[in-house]
């Protein structure tokens, strides 16, 4: 009996002891997590090229002094929709005292003209940029596609999102009525290109590049890439 009330005792020693170093442990993390220790004092905004970095680091000051725990991610969100250029955003917390922003900023893949000035618009028909004048290299976007709200608008910014970069580049006008009728004219000698929909613009890219170079370059031709496996090529 007495071997066995002093193993009893034994165990609840152990036990008591270590709930009480558990507590302890907890404790002092949570002391030291929720304390000034661990409270934010720096913000590092990276990734932004037209937007202002210190403005967006302004936009977020009320949450200076707060403990990086207790960061409150809604708060931020809704204090970074003030700026409409950040397509998206992500955060990451360096203790003991600084959060990391980075951005994506909205990049335009047309421009649109509105009277005497051109709108650089993004996928989404956000405005990026206003310019008097169509930058290089920017597809324009007919006015007819030009809503924003359109069918026309959504089928060629998921063309023009989809087209590589270097093919996108060599885009004049591009247009659509549906989503399976986008169009659109090249700069330079002036080729028309029948692309259809967004879809498989990968393998439509690279049959539409070599018919290219397996036309002469001296006159202008339509290329009928919406079936690529059944491309359609003649003179205008």
């Amino acid at each position: 009996m007495r071997r066995f009330t002093r193993r009893s005792r034994t165990r609840r020693l152990i036990a008591t002891g270590a709930a009480a170093t558990t507590l302890a442990l907890v404790g002092g993390v949570a002391l030291v997590t929720l304390s000034p220790l661990m409270a934010l004092d720096t913000i590092e905004v990276v990734g932004t090229a037209r937007l202002d970095a210190v403005a967006v680091g302004e936009a977020l000051d009320d949450h200076v002094g707060t403990p990086l725990a207790l960061l409150d991610e809604a708060g931020i969100r809704d204090d970074l929709a003030a700026f409409p250029l950040i397509r998206s955003y992500s955060t990451e917390v360096i203790p003991p005292h600084t959060l990391v922003v980075r951005i994506v900023e909205r990049a335009p893949v047309g421009a649109i003209e509105r009277g005497a000035v051109v709108d650089l618009v993004d996928a989404a028909g956000v405005v990026v940029e206003t310019s008097a004048e169509r930058p290089a290299g920017i597809p324009l976007i007919a006015a007819a596609s030009a809503d924003r709200d359109s069918l026309a608008f959504r089928s060629v910014s998921a063309v023009l999102s989809a087209l590589p970069d270097a093919l996108r580049g060599q885009v004049d006008v591009i247009s659509a009525s549906t989503r399976d009728d986008v169009t659109f004219t090249m700069t330079g000698a002036g080729h028309r290109v029948v692309w259809g929909s967004a879809e498989r613009s990968d393998f439509k890219a690279r049959v539409l590049a070599a018919a290219i170079a397996a036309t002469s370059q001296g006159a202008a031709w339509e290329y009928d890439v919406s079936a690529p496996e059944s491309l359609v090529v003649r003179q205008l």
